[in-house]
């Protein structure tokens, strides 16, 4: 089996990269806030849990941006990701990349979708590198993107296919004291019902295991699965997914000496006590997920791709596009990414975890 190449203690030396997205949307301020956050409260590098960072994006554009929302934030134009970290007590550092046409606040231009796209490939080449300890992606407007070639769903199959992954990635939202797992994600409810599987709980399950244990220092991490139906199908009252589906995907995560046990009501599955008892839910469809997460901590959650072969964390909201330019945006996402992601890439480096998530015995 073959270590990860990341597990070398680069971690800790290399900065995280942080990508444009859309530059009509509140990812540029948000930015600009967390980097001025990381200073005014008066932590340097030795404890601020999220820096240093750096932005690959228009230095000019963020520059005006800062400047109409009255924000104190010099903005210091790097010429590689190495230097970040001696830049990133005094300016937020910005690896160049030229937007072609002006920025409208709220109003995504199609001119500048390569440059969007552009961002998220010089990230990612850094990390892959080791140059970059991790990805923190900003929100990206898909419809924008579209028209110059995009062809894929979201970032998350975008970052797949340019780290090569062989294996389809899984997304993870985590806020202190809860992560979910969504086995099904962005899909119809009735199609995500319909498309549920044992062989997609399981490949969930296994992703998660290991995620857990090379990136988050989890020794032994225990998984709850959830049911589908109310009570857990009630012994196929309500129900027989549980029997058929879901319970055969336990068994065979178990047989794997992975630590899951279910299906588990939902509805008892995320109150204090019982989130004592996990590190992960692996939960059936969106909403079951994505309900508890957002009303335990609505502003700081993490949107985390798992099975990928370089860390990447994502603040959990979009481009809000209405709010944009206004300077109203709150950045504690952007920064629970920024610190998650850190978090991770060192945990990573430090825990010499085989690559592949078949490797949990």
């Amino acid at each position: 089996m073959t270590p990860d190449r990341r597990g070398d203690g680069r971690a800790d030396a290399a900065p995280t990269a942080l990508t444009m997205g859309e530059p009509a949307g509140i990812g540029g301020e948000i930015a600009l806030m967390a980097w001025r956050a990381a200073q005014t409260d008066g932590r340097g590098e030795s404890n601020d849990r999220s820096g240093p960072f750096f932005l690959v994006d228009d230095p000019q554009r963020l520059t005006n941006l800062a400047g109409s929302l009255g924000l104190e934030v010099p903005v210091a134009p790097i010429s590689q990701a190495s230097e970040a970290a001696a830049v990133f007590d005094r300016a937020l550092p910005v690896l160049p990349l030229a937007l072609p046409a002006p920025v409208q606040p709220g109003q995504p231009n199609p001119s500048n979708a390569r440059a969007v796209i552009e961002s998220i490939e010089r990230a990612v080449a850094l990390a892959t590198a080791g140059e970059a300890a991790a990805v923190v992606t900003n929100p990206i407007h898909k419809k924008a993107l579209y028209g110059a070639g995009f062809p894929h769903p979201g970032h998350t199959e975008f970052l797949a296919a340019l780290v090569g992954s062989d294996q389809a990635p899984v997304m993870m939202l985590a806020c202190p004291g809860l992560r979910v797992v969504p086995v099904t994600v962005h899909l119809p409810l009735a199609k995500a019902l319909a498309g549920l599987s044992s062989d997609a709980i399981v490949h969930a399950g296994q992703v998660t295991a290991h995620a857990l244990r090379r990136d988050f220092g989890v020794a032994a991490p225990r998984l709850a699965v959830a049911g589908l139906n109310p009570h857990a199908g009630e012994h196929g009252a309500l129900g027989n997914e549980e029997t058929q589906i879901i319970a055969p995907a336990v068994a065979a995560l178990r047989a794997e000496r992975i630590q899951a046990f279910g299906p588990e009501p939902a509805d008892t599955l995320f109150h204090a006590n019982a989130r004592a008892r996990y590190d992960a839910v692996l939960c059936m469809y969106h909403d079951q997920a994505l309900i508890p997460l957002k009303t335990i901590d609505f502003e700081r959650g993490v949107n985390i791709t798992l099975g990928l072969s370089i860390v990447r964390t994502s603040p959990d909201h979009g481009t809000a596009l209405s709010i944009a330019g206004q300077g109203v945006a709150n950045p504690a996402s952007l920064i629970a990414a920024l610190v998650t992601a850190r978090s991770m890439a060192r945990a990573r480096a430090a825990a010499r975890v085989p690559t592949s998530p078949k490797a949990l015995a």
